[in-house]
């Protein structure tokens, strides 16, 4: 940590809350949905604009932080989700609520796309170590999120919102008094440069295999709440708190482990049929067992989003605005389509057949990474001679 500089440190915490703000809904729908007399699949739009927002906004933020500097963009995304995250305390209905939540992610969206560039280019480190200290932020987030919508919404669902809004504003004010424009600033660029980014054969090839894992993600985050109802939002937040610990744990400690042994895509490729595995057995099971299965994927999820990561820095010749657009673009696309497809699956065909249609998807990308894995390795391999050559 010590080879941080503070600016460096407020991004991490800031990352932290911003993800927070991801998870603090968890405990919530059920209580949500009684609330306001909303179904299950009105309940995950809560999640849906959120995500569908920041997958479109992505296309503009890698471009907007090289026009106006990366600081600027943080900011302004900070700002955003201060007064959304109230606004959504504040909501009257479903309807209204889910607008708010999109307002969130708009924010979140500017935030994200320019934290890991700043975290990667201020920092003394390696970029292995820079993305692990990003990834650690995120899953603590994650994980901090249920947990703090468990606790305040055991009182009103309502608080969790102005929790994380108050939160937010002193991330707003770490960041603005320590991070500084980098003195080297990416040239101007425009949102067809993302499209030309992922033209990229290893570009698109872990963008799509990325959006794969992402709805299966979120199928875990943002629609297994909905089937574990009976439990309180205490309980539930301790639920997805273990989940998000596990994640954290596994996206700093175990992929550092494991990945010189075994390599980037080959651990990437083992820990998706690890997955592919949970997620057959949660279509089945019920009661006790489908929680442990929801927490034991902590362990798989925390090290795909690390591998994910890393593989969009390493593999792309192009700049980290655009590498990271194109990727979380691409991503959170498929993110958004999970809870409202979840949400509706679950209601006409059962609660369990939402798993094995992300199963299904976590397949297809498994079967897509063992197909072209050499396209991913021959990238990484060219971008570390080009490294040593500079």
């Amino acid at each position: 940590m010590r080879r941080f500089p503070a600016a460096v440190l407020a991004t991490a915490f800031a990352t932290f809350i911003a993800f927070i703000g991801i998870g603090v809904v968890d405990p919530l729908l059920a209580m949500i949905g009684r609330d306001m007399g909303a179904t299950p699949s009105q309940v995950e739009w809560l999640f849906t604009s959120y995500i569908a927002v920041m997958a479109l906004a992505m296309l503009l933020s890698g471009v907007l932080a090289t026009r106006i500097g990366g600081r600027r963009t943080m900011l302004l995304g900070v700002s955003l989700v201060v007064v959304f995250a109230f606004l959504s305390g504040r909501a009257p209905g479903i309807g209204v609520l889910a607008v708010m939540r999109a307002g969130w992610g708009l924010g979140n969206a500017l935030f994200t796309s320019t934290a890991l560039s700043i975290i990667v280019g201020a920092s003394a480190g390696s970029v292995a170590s820079s993305i692990t200290l990003y990834e650690a932020a995120l899953g603590l987030g994650i994980a901090s999120g249920p947990l703090l919508g468990g606790f305040l919404g055991s009182m009103s669902w309502r608080f969790p919102f102005f929790g994380t809004s108050a939160l937010m504003l002193f991330a707003l004010l770490a960041t603005f008094f320590t991070v500084k424009e980098p003195p080297k600033r990416e040239p101007p660029r425009a949102v067809h440069d993302l499209f030309i980014a992922l033209r990229h054969p290893a570009v698109f090839c872990n963008a799509l295999i990325g959006l794969c894992y992402s709805y299966a993600f979120f199928t875990i985050l943002a629609y297994s709440p909905l089937t574990l109802k009976d439990l309180s939002p205490t309980l539930m937040g301790y639920t997805y708190f273990a989940w998000g610990i596990l994640v954290a744990i596994s996206s700093v400690l175990i992929v550092n482990w494991l990945r010189p042994l075994i390599g980037v895509v080959r651990l990437l490729w083992l820990n998706l049929a690890g997955l592919v595995a949970v997620f057959i057995l949660a279509g089945f099971v019920h009661g006790n067992g489908l929680l442990i299965l929801i927490v034991v994927s902590g362990l798989f999820c925390g090290i795909a989003n690390a591998l994910f990561t890393t593989l969009a820095m390493e593999v792309s010749p192009f700049s980290r605005s655009i590498s990271s657009g194109a990727y979380n673009f691409t991503r959170w696309a498929g993110a958004a389509l999970a809870p409202v497809f979840s949400g509706l699956i679950g209601e006409r065909f059962g609660m369990g057949v939402p798993f094995l249609i992300a199963a299904g998807l976590l397949l297809i990308g498994w079967l897509a990474l063992w197909r072209y894995d050499f396209v991913l390795n021959n990238a990484l391999k060219a971008n570390l001679v080009a490294g040593e050559q500079l």
